[in-house]
């Protein structure tokens, strides 16, 4: 179990994430960020979704938009509120500040904090750009985010690029260039771990049943497949069941202008050439295979309360 920061923008594949976190790990904080929703609508859906799952976890404000890039829309596939609009929210969308808590936090338990980031690297490179101290204090950040290829997993938003690191590629590319301890969950590993609707409203978790309707209903009309990608819940499995993914090790950076802006590319051979764009960054490890059986059993067993743990 570990002492976790989740920070989110929170739609419906973020609050799968973080009932499962909220039952495997030891939640220290919610910080909010621009994404799937405006930041201020993310404020008001952690407290809905905390409240309606009685998850008991302080609740923080983050950023509101890229640091370079003019802000885009929401994604519309979690619905207009980004929770399925299943359910009327009366929440305020004032709370303390999430960079801030961030760098106290993690100031206050050097080593012991993971961070887990599921949506835009804004709030993370904020907090690493004003508290550089912080870097080698931060025990993990683990980062649904990218995709490298991998049988054909590439972008989500254009066919470069993927969702979380297109809203603010600079913001990540500060952050997968930094000396953070980073752990990349992509989807070329989220797209292989799929669970049905049925499975879904077997869980028995009336909330989740709620607010999952217009993300099953995307998921049928574009992919063809009555049910969902798990996406943003690998990065809670990854500390769960580390030994079921593969990894490789390498420098990254991300593209922030053009037509691959957003693209998250790694060094794939010691080929020499005139400009190492590579030069001098740390490795970082990337989740480019998944034993999907076995993430997935976890997570049903855990979010049906099925004894909370694969036999």
């Amino acid at each position: 179990m570990r002492t976790l920061i989740f920070d989110t923008d929170i739609g419906v594949d973020d609050a799968f994430a973080l009932a499962f976190a909220a039952r495997t790990q030891r939640l220290l904080g919610i910080t909010t960020v621009f994404g799937n929703v405006a930041v201020g609508q993310a404020v008001k859906n952690a407290r809905l979704f905390c409240e309606k799952m009685q998850i008991d976890v302080p609740i923080y404000r983050g950023c509101s938009r890229p640091l370079a890039l003019t802000p885009s829309e929401p994604a519309k596939l979690h619905g207009e509120d980004g929770l399925g609009d299943a359910f009327v929210n009366p929440y305020s969308d004032i709370a303390p500040g999430a960079v801030q808590f961030i760098i106290d936090s993690v100031r206050a338990q050097p080593h012991e904090i993971t961070l887990v980031a599921i949506g835009p690297l804004t709030n993370i490179a904020s907090a690493i750009n004003q508290a550089p101290d912080i870097i080698p204090l931060v025990k993990e950040l683990v980062i649904m985010g990218g995709a490298f290829g991998t049988d054909g997993h590439s972008g989500n938003v254009t066919p470069f690029a993927e969702f979380n690191i297109w809203k603010d590629p600079h913001a990540a590319d500060q952050v997968l260039s930094s000396a953070l301890n980073v752990v990349v969950i992509p989807l070329d590993v989220t797209h292989n771990v799929l669970i049905s609707s049925e499975e879904v409203h077997q869980l028995n978790q009336p909330v989740l049943s709620a607010i999952v309707r217009p993300f099953l209903a995307y998921s049928l009309q574009k992919e063809g497949f009555d049910g969902m990608a798990l996406h943003d819940t690998l990065a809670i499995a990854w500390l769960c069941q580390p030994e079921a993914f593969r990894l490789v090790q390498s420098p990254l950076r991300v593209i922030t202008e053009g037509i691959a802006c957003g693209q998250t590319v790694r060094k794939i051979g010691p080929l020499a050439s005139r400009e190492d764009p590579f030069h001098h960054l740390p490795t970082q490890r990337i989740a480019l295979g998944v034993d999907a059986a076995l993430v997935r059993n976890r997570f049903l067993c855990t979010l049906s309360d099925r004894n909370g743990s694969p036999p």
